[in-house]
């Protein structure tokens, strides 16, 4: 591949897969639904655990500098297995993460053209099982197909086999317009804060559990870390970075941070603005905005939802063939996966054949389903990841490590603690989802990876070593 990414591109990078529908529509429903005013808080909490798995990844990926993600790095400190377990899961992650956005894409898009009297035909802008309104005001029980859902996965996926230069400008250029609309924002919001709704910061507990209070704040936290998912993906670039060892964490940990502080900085806005009761809507940001005189601003936020999404979706199809290529490498899926243009040196192929699995979620089936199973697999991810620090410095504790993961095995133990609370705060049908997942994946795993892992063709003594 070709190495032309700096630590700028990959903050650029983070940012555009990281600030996107999470932060637009997750704050306002965790705030009325689980964590109040303090969803600060529950943003905060997120923070932490990502923060304990991005130090982890950091030092993985200079240690590791190959794409792949947490595949890679499971796969040299766990074994191949545990590698398959993580790669699969991360497949899932990034193709229903970018179907779950490319759907809410749509739905802003054809909102702002509603605003300027350009109106999407209602069947074509929904899947076979979503109600519609027709033009004439009547309900019909679902559409034909969310055509602009796919047609923004075909143009992402045609950008990313044009080459990683030309998607990591566009990621920049697309990053500077949503950053902008952000602080836009926070400095015009931040002079209609109304204190009183600030009251009480930490709701009272409904009596069940997730609804306020400490298990609110906890709840919140596992849903409002889908806003954080991305970061992540930045350390698939890494066999495009120009100097992996120092760039990687800049990126990694210089994203996280950034979007740290503009999520905490949004929240206490949206709710000071708004009280929390009244977040509960699919566009919040636009219910605040009504707070103040300015309403051409809800134009303008669109768009910079819109510019969110679109990079989101790019980062996330970028992450999902990156851990194929590597995948395909070892031999656990088809070499048609890691196939690279002679040309534009992207695994073209890849890119394709993930359209065509991607493109059927966006069109076909309703937000609410495709988007539940993101945060619980990624989630699964830093877990590993967290657990292949530890285990790689008691293997070996001499290899070279460019950046180190400061206080093993603190870190990844709280990492792992951290990250396995919120698993746990999102609830056993998310837990179900991802079994069943795993379960289709090993059996793919056993039935075809197995006996074609590189590993099996290596002699005795090396299989020793890889493993």
């Amino acid at each position: 591949m070709k190495r032309t990414l700096g630590p700028m591109q990959l903050i650029a990078l983070g940012i555009g897969a990281i600030i996107g529908s999470g932060l637009f529509s997750l704050t306002g429903v965790t705030a009325a639904q689980n964590s109040g005013p303090a969803v600060a808080v529950s943003m905060a909490i997120a923070a932490i655990g990502c923060a304990f798995a991005g130090l982890c990844y950091s030092e993985f990926s200079c240690m590791i500098p190959v794409a792949g993600s947490a595949y890679t790095y499971a796969y040299s400190t766990l074994g191949e297995w545990i590698a398959w377990i993580i790669g699969w899961d991360l497949v899932i992650e990034y193709a229903i993460g970018s179907a779950t956005v490319s759907i809410s894409w749509s739905a802003y898009v054809a909102s702002l053209l509603h605003g300027f009297h350009i109106d999407l035909p209602a069947r074509w802008i929904a899947g076979p099982f979503e109600a519609v309104t027709l033009p004439d005001g009547s309900m019909a029980p679902g559409g034909y197909a969310n055509i602009p859902a796919v047609i923004v996965v075909l143009l992402v996926s045609l950008l990313l086999m044009a080459g990683i230069q030309e998607s990591a400008r566009v990621n920049a250029a697309i990053v500077l317009i949503k950053l902008a609309v952000v602080v836009v924002f926070i400095g015009v919001g931040w002079s209609y804060i109304n204190a009183a709704n600030y009251t009480p910061f930490v709701p009272a507990n409904t009596g069940e559990f997730g609804a306020f209070g400490l298990s609110g704040l906890m709840m919140g936290a596992g849903t409002i870390f889908f806003a954080y998912i991305g970061f992540d993906a930045i350390s698939t670039a890494a066999q495009e970075c120009r100097n992996p060892q120092r760039d990687m964490p800049i990126g990694i940990i210089g994203s996280l941070a950034i979007c740290t502080v503009l999520y905490i900085l949004f929240a206490l806005v949206l709710t000071g603005m708004v009280p929390y009761t009244q977040l509960g809507v699919a566009a919040p940001v636009a219910l605040a905005i009504d707070k103040t005189p300015y309403l051409w601003m809800n134009n303008l936020v669109k768009v910079g939802i819109i510019c969110g999404f679109t990079s989101v979706i790019l980062v996330m199809l970028l992450g999902q063939s990156r851990v194929f290529y590597s995948m395909s490498r070892d031999g656990l899926v088809p070499k048609i996966f890691s196939e690279i243009h002679p040309r534009l040196k992207t695994p073209w192929r890849s890119n394709i054949l993930f359209f065509f699995f991607v493109a059927p979620f966006s069109a076909f089936l309703p937000l609410n389903l495709v988007g539940r199973m993101t945060s619980i697999g990624t989630l699964f991810a830093f877990v590993i990841v967290c657990a292949g620090v530890w285990v790689m410095r008691v293997k070996n504790p001499g290899q070279a490590r460019p950046f180190r993961t400061p206080w093993v095995p603190l870190v990844p133990i709280l990492g792992m603690l951290v990250n396995f609370a919120l698993m746990y705060s999102l609830g056993w049908s998310n837990w179900v989802r991802l079994i069943v997942w795993l379960v289709i994946g090993q059996a793919i795993y056993f039935g075809y990876g197995r006996r074609h892992s590189r590993l099996r063709e290596l002699p005795a003594p090396a299989i020793d070593r890889q493993n």
